[in-house]
């Protein structure tokens, strides 16, 4: 995967993506926000999309949406335009891999069905960490790849296909540990399933504090 190819591809989702894959996620979208107003405060989305989550945020959060795919913030600064979302402080093109932010900017990262689709995850998880501030939290709602069996080979033999659409079928949970015993600043506080079927899951670290 590509970032270009993955631009590209949500760029061509951008028309139709909340009618294809709003029902799909929205038990994510509505987890992932509920547990992010815990804390509250200024809370990154990263992935934002076509804004389709922004409506469902308190008033009281201060919201900065990015995402890769220009075609898809279009609709989502239509979104904040019509709605009068004054909480939005923006909705910029950004690159998950690299964030431009510094240090601890954000009280909350939120990636609602992203970390599968950008093409170096571990990367973009290193950026979450790094603009969250210590005792904030990175919220991920995620595809979970099946560990063994024919759920597993079904994945594999779909990765060549849903790559071009611009997401990856098999992504092993092992990745996410592995991330997290390699980064000290992290630990991880919660695993949950979401809807369909127990593929997806919710997905919670807690930034530590600074010693």
């Amino acid at each position: 995967m590509h970032t270009d190819q993955v631009a590209g591809a949500y760029g061509k989702w951008a028309p139709v993506y909340d009618l294809v894959f709003g029902p799909v996620f929205r038990r994510g979208r509505a987890d992932s926000i509920r547990v992010a107003e815990r804390i509250g405060g200024r809370i990154l989305e990263v992935g934002v999309g076509t804004g389709i989550s922004l409506p469902a945020y308190s008033r009281a959060s201060r919201l900065y949406g990015v995402d890769i795919s220009e075609p898809m913030l279009e609709k989502a600064r239509r979104r904040v335009a019509a709605l009068g979302l004054d909480n939005v402080e923006a909705i910029e093109v950004m690159d998950a891999e690299h964030l431009e932010f510094p240090d601890n900017s954000f009280d909350v990262i939120v990636a609602q069905y992203v970390v599968t689709a950008v093409p170096n995850p571990e990367k973009a998880l290193d950026e979450f960490a790094r603009v969250v501030r210590p005792g904030g939290e990175i919220v991920i709602a995620t595809r979970v790849g099946a560990e063994k069996g024919v759920r597993k080979t079904i994945e594999k033999t779909l990765m060549p296909v849903t790559t071009r659409l611009g997401f990856r079928t098999d992504f092993p949970w092992e990745r996410y540990t592995e991330w997290a015993a390699k980064t000290p600043s992290v630990r991880l506080i919660e695993r949950r399933a979401l809807p369909p079927l127990g593929h997806f899951s919710l997905v919670r670290f807690e930034k530590l504090a600074e010693a």
